[in-house]
């Protein structure tokens, strides 16, 4: 059993069971409407999730993690990223789970949000129980529930009313239902008959229907009721929220009262803050489709690293999730956090402790954390690396003759994800490719003999001067034809890379390599 609350998933772990008590199991709940992508934000909701049932479970509790997908909700907008948008206004209103996946990846439009986002999270570390609403909606799994509702019109109106700036009317019902007629929820609810029958009225076409609630797969309680019935349906210890529900008079205020009414009680609730993107362009937004989600994120993090973002930022501070240089700071960030849990980077005892429980909760598989660090390279001389080697991961790792046999894998891994970023987000001064010699360099005569010098010193000496040394020998070939060193390392680039700029040059003709850079240098001598 875990001590120590270091960590703000320890800290919640134990405040769940201190004010739960000793339960023989634990459900956490997490879930959200897939009416568009679930994008990287929504992501942080089921990662603070995961990160405390975890904890839970290193204390030798038994959790259930569930996660809810509310794809019995309304379609309400046609997202700009979708194919035959007029062909899916015809569908506006209908649930989401009746609207056609024009993309053709899955039955339906929710299913089709729903499987990219199931597909993902196992890469993470993240293994709950599905829920789909739908389903349980339209098989009257919550009949029960629909009918409390019913009988406790009165009470659950004064709730919300409490923090409504206008009542809500002596004719409002707790349920909305779908019209067996256009499947569309432009309907009105007329009565309730005190048992299990329920008239409502087709506001589209003025037709009136009455329904057994037991039998018919039309009723659904509104948001700010679901929500608390499915509480106390699933007994939910803990659910998190973002700060929107967990505001004065959101939907948590409203609902840590309903719960009561269908016999159950409130869950500890953990409030997180938005996310951002930066380097990516745009603000997310899953109607819009102008989203980054997961797989976006997996593109250019490894995913212990993405756990490693929530993870080191507690739930309540808001923090961006960077595609431009920063990442090369994440990656270095993680590293340190690394180095320090394998005793590679002395720190103080508190921070130790607190970067080796970071470390560990940063890794997909809590029970299997390495035995060793992963290869230490920068994550900019990798892209360096990948860069002289036109992609090619296998001559990187061979390049590199220090990587250990249970490095490989995850060095493969994050050369990976460096080379999509640098085809995707890495700034354009910040990629180069080696010349291939089509092209010459159209330069003055003394540029071209200190080229000639330097082909020789290249030559002589590159492989048995260090990096310090070899910068020598460019000053000396600069210094020998009257150049400025400033101007010398212009033309070195523009005839290495095209550029004028580019990687600290003796350290990057080091990586090069003699053989190379004869090639490149000798088309000028």
């Amino acid at each position: 059993m875990k001590s120590a609350a270091i960590h703000w998933a320890d800290q919640m772990a134990e405040k769940i069971i201190r004010e739960k008590g000793d339960k023989e199991i634990y459900t956490c709940a997490s879930g959200i409407t897939p009416s568009g992508t679930v994008h990287i934000g929504n992501f942080r909701e089921i990662i603070t999730v995961e990160l405390v049932v975890r904890a839970l479970r290193e204390r030798g509790k038994k959790v259930r993690f569930i996660y809810s997908w509310d794809d019995y909700d309304v379609f309400r907008k046609v997202p700009k990223n979708m194919p035959e948008p007029e062909m899916l206004e015809k569908y506006l209103r209908m649930p989401i789970t009746f609207v056609p996946d024009t993309r053709g990846i899955a039955e339906n439009y929710a299913r089709a949000n729903e499987v990219k986002v199931e597909k993902a999270l196992p890469s993470v570390g993240v293994y709950p129980e599905y829920i789909y609403e739908a389903e349980r909606y339209r098989s009257n799994v919550y009949k029960e529930g629909i009918r409390c509702a019913l009988e406790h019109r009165d009470e659950i109106r004064e709730i919300l009313d409490e923090y409504r700036t206008e009542p809500l009317g002596e004719n409002w019902f707790p349920v909305s239902v779908f019209s067996s007629f256009t499947n569309k929820d432009d309907t009105e609810v007329l009565s309730w008959d005190g048992e299990w029958g329920l008239t409502y009225r087709d506001k589209e076409l003025d037709k009136v229907e009455t329904i057994d609630i037991r039998t018919t797969p039309n009723t659904k309680l509104p948001w700010r009721i679901d929500w608390p019935m499915r509480w106390a349906y699933e007994h939910v210890d803990f659910e998190p929220g973002g700060k929107d529900h967990l505001t004065e008079g959101g939907s948590y205020d409203t609902s840590k009262k309903i719960v009561k009414i269908f016999g159950g009680e409130a869950p500890v609730t953990l409030r997180y803050d938005f996310i951002k993107l930066k380097g990516m362009g745009g603000k997310m937004s899953s109607s819009s489709g102008e989203v980054a989600d997961l797989s976006d994120v997996l593109e250019i993090y490894t995913p212990e690293i993405v756990r490693y973002l929530f993870v080191g930022t507690r739930p309540g501070s808001e923090f961006a999730i960077s595609f431009d240089l920063d990442v090369l700071k994440i990656y270095e960030d993680y590293d340190n956090t690394e180095r320090i849990y394998f005793g590679l980077l002395d720190v103080k005892e508190q921070r130790r402790e607190k970067e080796k429980r970071t470390y560990e909760l940063s890794q997909v598989d809590g029970n299997a954390i390495p035995t060793e660090p992963g290869y230490q390279a920068p994550f900019r001389h990798l892209c360096n690396l990948l860069q002289i080697h036109a992609g090619d991961i296998g001559k990187v790792i061979s390049s590199l003759d220090d990587v250990k046999p249970g490095q490989i894998e995850r060095l493969r891994a994050r050369l990976v994800a460096a080379w999509n970023w640098i085809g995707k987000y890495a700034p354009e001064e910040f990629k180069f490719s080696l010349s291939t010699g089509k092209t010459l360099l159209d330069a003055t005569e003394a540029e071209i003999n200190a080229i000639r010098d330097l082909s020789k010193y290249v030559s002589a000496f590159l492989d048995s001067s260090s990096e310090k040394e070899f910068s020598q020998y460019i000053y000396k070939a600069a210094e020998d034809n009257g150049l400025e060193n400033g101007d010398f390392f212009k033309v070195v680039y523009k005839a290495l890379i095209g550029k004028e700029r580019g990687p600290k040059l003796a350290q990057f003709m080091k990586i090069v390599g003699k053989e190379r850079l004869l090639d490149i240098l000798s088309l000028y001598c």
